[in-house]
Order: structure tokens, then sequence, then C-alpha cells
């Protein structure tokens, strides 16, 4: 099946983000990649920014799918929270990549106020997935010691962006399987 142009750009645009940040990619490489021209790509998005900010909604998009599709997939906390790290550990794609809002967050300063916010959307809807993933675990018996779950949220969602950018500088994707250790060594099947 034929990909319309549009989401080609898409689909080019958040490869060389996550691959290079926001600041590592240009409108020229886009239209190299997709075999357009520059001006051509002013049709379906005006400015890098108005870009910045579709990605980061179909990002949002994909993710909350993906936690539905976790939450069907695996009925306990432990297996969900497990199943979310197997994903951010994947997105690396062997050291060489990052998650599409951890590499925005390397170049805010070049983002929009949209994109931030956006940004900020994305990782608010993680947090609330996070807290009840850890709510589930708790009353489950699967995620032993919780007292509060959006304390867990609220320390969990930075461990996998830190670790993710930890392992995307060393281009090693060992560094996020030892920062996830911890994590991972207090869950119950």
């Amino acid at each position: 099946m034929r990909t319309d142009t549009k989401t080609a750009l898409l689909n080019s645009a958040e490869s060389a983000a996550r691959k290079h940040g926001f600041d590592g990619f240009s409108y020229a490489d886009l239209a190299a990649d997709v075999g357009i021209t520059k001006a051509s790509i002013h049709h379906h998005f005006a400015s890098k920014a108005a870009l910045a900010v579709a990605l980061m909604q179909r990002y949002y998009t994909d993710l909350e799918t993906a936690c539905a599709e976790i939450d069907q997939e695996h009925m306990s906390g432990a297996t969900r929270l497990t199943a979310l790290v197997a994903r951010y550990h994947g997105a690396l794609e062997g050291g060489q990549s990052l998650c599409l809002c951890v590499s925005f967050s390397t170049s805010t300063e070049s983002l929009s106020t949209e994109t931030i916010a956006e940004m900020n959307r994305f990782r608010s809807m993680m947090m609330d997935w996070l807290a009840k993933t850890f709510s589930r675990g708790k009353d489950d018996g699967t995620i032993p010691n919780v007292v509060d779950p959006v304390s867990e949220a609220a320390a969990t969602l930075p461990l996998l962006e830190g670790a993710q950018l930890s392992a995307r500088v060393a281009q090693d994707p060992k560094r996020f399987e030892e920062a996830m250790k911890l994590l991972l060594a207090r869950l119950r099947a």
C-alpha cells in the first residue's frame, strides 16, 4: 500500500528527529528522503514548528493506543509495566534512536510553545497511565511496596527517559537495561 505524502513526511521527520533531534534535520533532508521539493513540504506543514506539533500529536495517539493495547494484553500491573519498559527499550533501535518526546526534550530552546505544550500533554497522559499501572500492581500484589502510585509514576517516567538518553549517548542499549534492573527486580509476575 502506498503512503500518502503527508504521512511519508511525518514518518521521515519522526525517524530523523528520533535519531538526530529536532535541530538535526531540515526540510531539505525530508524532501530528499520523500522525493519531493522543499516547497512541496510547505503545502503540508507551513513551518518546522507546525511539523513538530503534528509529530507530537501523532506520537501521543500512537502511545495512547499502545498503552490501551498493553492494558488489553496484560492483566497485572507488573506485566503492564514490563511491556512499557520493553517498548521504551525497543525504541532505542540498538542505541541509535530515542522516543520522540525524549529526543525533542534535548532541543526545547528550538521548539515552539505549542510543541512544548504537546510534549507536556503527552507526559501527562503517560504519567496517568503509569499511575493506574502502579495502582493495579499495588491492588493485585504484583508491584510490592507501592505507597503512592502517582509518586511512583513521577519517578518512573523520568527513569525511562533518562535511561534512554544514557543508552543513546553510549550507543549501547545495555545502559538502558542496567538502569531498569532495580525497577524490574521489584515486580512479581
